[in-house]
């Protein structure tokens, strides 16, 4: 890659300068960046190709101003219910975590479901006042999934990671000021400069001791997705085994 660049392909795309830093938006704007499965193969893709970048020194992750991302889209849900997708090959999570580099989430945008489980994978996460970020698997009849079990632990306490998780409530960034770990709460429309201005701070210090610590600092993280990935396919067989599954996640969709 040259040090400097541009990819605009749907539904992902992504820039990066010569001081190190690459912009990763998700930017399906019909699909409200649900995590279809173009989406992610491109997100993946994406990263990948950006891993392999000697330049590079941070990567900042954004979506669209009023989503970042709405989760599953209903086509994955089908195929889960159906029996014809393993929950085993969600992998998204681990595409974002094994970055070599530090990663900023900037959801300025609702985050709900996979979609928050996204943002979290980053190393600097900020949210917005206004938007809502909520563990909704439970409303459409199956439990959490793409390591949220475990992951959602490191922005919030575990007694409210709980709470988020059983009930299934989307709830305002503004509600977590005070009582939770996430970076910065901060209004919509600062979010994404704010995240920038890290990014920047981030891009001043060597490459490869930036690399150095990211492979400390994110081990603890990675090492509760996969330790979660058993426990929640184990969970997701036994949800997704229901007699009415299909029709609990039709129920939401309005049908």
């Amino acid at each position: 890659m040259t040090s400097a660049g541009v990819v605009n392909a749907q539904p992902v795309a992504a820039t990066w300068t010569g001081d190190g830093i690459a912009t990763v938006a998700l930017r399906d704007v019909a699909g409200k960046n649900a995590l279809t499965p173009e989406l992610v193969e491109a997100l993946i893709e994406t990263l990948r190709r950006l891993a392999a970048w000697d330049g590079l020194k941070v990567v900042v992750l954004v979506g669209l101003p009023e989503v970042f991302s709405s989760g599953a889209s209903r086509d994955t849900l089908d195929r889960l219910a159906a029996g014809e997708l393993n929950p085993g090959e969600l992998l998204l999570p681990r595409a974002v975590l094994d970055v070599p580099v530090p990663t900023i989430a900037a959801m300025e945008g609702h985050a709900i479901g996979g979609g928050l489980a996204l943002g979290l994978c980053a190393d600097v996460v900020l949210i917005a006042r206004e938007s809502r970020y909520g563990c909704g698997f439970m409303n459409l009849g199956f439990t959490p999934g793409l390591g949220t079990t475990r992951l959602l632990e490191n922005v919030v306490s575990r007694a409210v990671a709980h709470e988020m998780l059983y009930g299934g409530e989307p709830l305002k960034g503004g509600h977590f000021e005070g009582r939770s770990g996430f970076n910065y709460i901060l209004p919509r429309s600062q979010v994404r400069p704010k995240a920038l201005e890290v990014a920047q701070r981030i891009a001043e210090k060597p490459r490869v001791a930036l690399v150095a610590l990211k492979q400390v600092l994110a081990t603890p993280k990675r090492v509760a997705f996969e330790s979660s990935r058993a426990e929640e396919i184990l969970m997701h067989r036994i949800s997704f085994a229901q007699p009415d599954i299909a029709q609990l996640i039709g129920s939401q969709y309005g049908e």
